[in-house]
């Protein structure tokens, strides 16, 4: 899973948005982020999250380059990384992303989901297990557990060799 910054999440999202999908002009809730802005649009181009392309809208100018003027754009990984599936791109600038509606009965997958997925196996999971499934931190993690039980699942704990292996036992009404 690529890992986003704020910042880049909201570039990404906001491109997708739009029909050509560029980038620019940034969304005005980061449009006074200077220096910050600069560095999250070299690093989504780095990685491959977005592209360089010609280009003749002038808001969506990023450079010139003689008489080409050139923007940036929102690539089929910057798609994936935000969670959003794609064709298989090769458009042309100006043209839209092709995005593929997600199944209406599909179930949406997010962290929380997968810690209880993990929790609901015969086994448990260790906090280890939940942290490289969620990426969070080990303090994160554990409120994460603090939570579920505040919203009634019994966490029931057990060991597994040296570590601590959670379950979720029931829920109280």
């Amino acid at each position: 899973m690529t890992k986003l910054t704020d910042l880049e999440s909201i570039l990404l999202s906001t491109a997708a948005q739009r029909s050509a999908g560029s980038l620019l002009p940034a969304p005005e809730t980061v449009s006074g982020a200077g220096a910050r802005l600069t560095k999250a649009i070299a690093g989504l181009v780095k990685r491959g999250l977005a592209e360089e392309r010609e280009t003749s809208d002038k808001l969506a100018t990023h450079r010139v380059d003689g008489d080409v003027a050139y923007g940036l754009y929102i690539t089929d990984a910057g798609n994936a990384a935000i969670g959003i599936a794609t064709g298989d791109g090769g458009g042309e600038a100006g043209e839209a992303p092709a995005h593929s509606p997600a199944a209406p009965d599909a179930p949406r997958v997010t962290k929380a989901s997968a810690v209880l997925a993990l929790l609901g196996r015969e086994e448990g999971a260790t906090l280890a297990d939940l942290i490289a499934a969620t990426g969070w931190l080990p303090h994160t993690t554990r409120a994460a557990l603090t939570g579920l039980r505040k919203k009634g699942h019994v966490l029931e704990k057990s060991k597994r060799g040296d570590q601590t292996c959670y379950r979720i036992a029931g829920v109280t009404a």
